[in-house]
C-alpha cells in the first residue's frame, strides 16, 4: 500500500487544552502527538500482480507432418534419378536464373536492412538468404558446362555464394540467441521491477 507521510505540526495550546477537557487524557492519540510520530494517510492499495502467462504447448503435430514429408521424400529421389534424362533443354532458361539471382539480391538487401535497423525478424531473412545462395552454387556447378563454364561455377561457389552463405547462416544463429537471451532477460526484470513505497 502507498502511503503518504506528512510531517508532524505541534498542536497549539488551545487545542491542547480543549481536547484535555472535553476528552481527558488521550492515551493514543496524545501520546503520539506529544512524541512526535508523523501522521500517515494511506493513498491506494498496491495493484494485485498479474498472473503469470502459461507456456504455449509445443508444435508436435506440426513437426510430424514436416518430418513425415521429408521421408516421404527420399523414395522420390530414387525415382528422378532413375528416370530424369542425363541432358534437357529448357524453354524459360535465362528467366529461372534470372529470378533466381532476384531472390537473392532482395534477401540480400533485406537482410542488411533489417539487421542495421536491429530488427529480430532479420534472422529469419538471413536464413533464407543462405539457403537460397547454397542452391544458387549448386545449379551453377551442376549445370555448367565442361571446361571454362565449370571452372567459372567452381570459382563463384567457392569465392562468393559458399562464404556469403556462412555469413547469412552464422548472422541467423547468432541472432537467434541473441534475441532468446533478450526476451529471458527483460522478463527478469520484468518480475523485480515492482516498487513498493512506504
Amino acid at each position: 500500500m502507498t502511503v503518504l507521510e506528512l510531517p508532524y505540526r505541534a498542536p497549539s495550546p488551545s487545542g491542547v487544552a480543549h481536547r484535555g477537557g472535553a476528552h481527558g487524557n488521550d492515551a493514543h492519540g496524545g501520546d503520539a502527538h506529544r512524541d512526535g510520530v508523523a501522521e500517515v494517510i494511506p493513498l491506494h492499495a498496491t495493484e494485485p500482480e498479474p498472473p503469470a502467462p502459461r507456456p504455449r504447448p509445443r508444435p508436435r503435430l506440426l513437426g510430424y507432418a514436416l518430418a513425415a514429408c521429408g521421408i516421404a521424400l527420399l523414395p522420390w529421389l530414387f525415382v528422378l534419378a532413375t528416370s530424369l534424362p542425363a541432358e534437357a533443354t529448357a524453354s524459360r532458361w535465362s528467366a529461372a536464373w534470372v529470378g533466381l539471382d532476384a531472390l537473392e539480391a532482395l534477401a540480400l538487401i533485406t537482410t542488411g536492412v533489417l539487421a542495421v535497423r536491429h530488427r529480430p525478424l532479420h534472422t529469419l531473412t538471413a536464413a533464407a538468404t543462405s539457403a537460397l545462395l547454397v542452391v544458387d552454387a549448386w545449379f551453377d556447378v551442376m549445370t555448367a558446362a565442361p571446361g571454362g563454364d565449370l571452372a567459372s561455377a567452381l570459382v563463384m561457389a567457392a569465392a562468393a555464394e559458399l562464404p556469403l552463405a556462412a555469413v547469412c547462416a552464422v548472422a541467423a544463429v547468432r541472432g537467434h540467441r541473441g534475441s532468446g537471451g533478450h526476451r529471458g532477460s527483460g522478463g527478469h526484470h520484468g518480475s523485480g521491477g515492482h516498487r513498493t513505497s512506504t
